[in-house]
């Protein structure tokens, strides 16, 4: 993107989404979620691309909803002239990628940034870094798909205690709880990742988008009908007044 939110660079085979949306720290503003697709939206018109690895900048890979975004939510439940987290279609396009993507999370994934990279196939996360499904924290039902790629991602127990806690996890925590991703030092991660995407990139173009068909294409439905269910939860919980407390206190810490 010219104004360097989110930029894509290729190396090969490879191509690198590397999210740097530094004025609000890698939030889902609007220009990064533009961002996010312009980028995939490119990687699908490269003949040449075998893999994909998204990662953030520092200690940022993606720290979820804007302030001004979960008011767009409310909005959208209490006055009718709000937004869905459906709308700009962008929770899983890591997942409706056609090509394999590693999730790269070299720094916080926090709420719907921690469900946007958990769709990605491959997840590599930091030791040193803090990972949550925040969205109960505000006091509102999880959106992003979390309710699905959450408990399958970090096991069954493990993500209904993430969501329902809505608590910090250093990587470490979730290494030692044998989580199903690769957990290793912060500053080794996106090294790893590339080491490993020059192995696929190695896989001839075709196999490797048979082969994430055959391994994703019992998830669509599944995920369609827990985003549905989703956007219906977001419409009994977001009525409560406390949850505009919630987000107007947390925004204040």
């Amino acid at each position: 993107m010219s104004d360097g939110v989110v930029r894509l660079k290729k190396e090969g085979h490879v191509a690198y989404v590397i999210l740097e949306e530094k004025e609000y720290k890698n939030t889902l503003t609007i220009r990064f979620i533009q961002g996010l697709k312009w980028a995939f939206e490119e990687i699908e018109k490269d003949p040449e691309i075998k893999v994909v690895v998204v990662h953030g900048y520092d200690n940022y890979f993606c720290c979820g909803g804007t302030k001004e975004g979960l008011h767009g939510l409310y909005d959208g439940v209490m006055k009718g002239g709000g937004v869905q987290f459906t709308d700009m279609d962008f929770h899983d396009i890591m997942f409706r990628c056609r090509v394999p993507v590693i999730a790269a999370m070299q720094g916080h994934a926090l709420g719907g940034g921690l469900a946007l990279g958990c769709f990605a196939d491959i997840v590599i996360m930091g030791e040193q870094c803090v990972y949550n499904a925040s969205f109960m924290k505000y006091g509102f039902t999880p959106g992003m798909g979390a309710t699905y790629i959450i408990p399958k991602r970090f096991g069954a127990l493990l993500g209904n205690e993430m969501l329902f806690t809505a608590r910090n996890y250093f990587g470490t925590e979730l290494k030692e709880r044998g989580i199903n991703a690769i957990i290793i030092k912060k500053e080794e991660v996106i090294g790893f990742a590339s080491d490993m995407a020059r192995d696929i990139a190695d896989k001839p173009l075709i196999s490797l988008i048979e082969l994430k068909k055959a391994l994703t294409s019992h998830m669509a439905e599944d995920i369609r009908i827990a985003v549905d269910r989703e956007l219906e939860m977001h419409r009994i919980s977001f009525k409560q007044a406390e949850v505009i407390e919630r987000i107007e206190g947390r925004y204040r810490e």
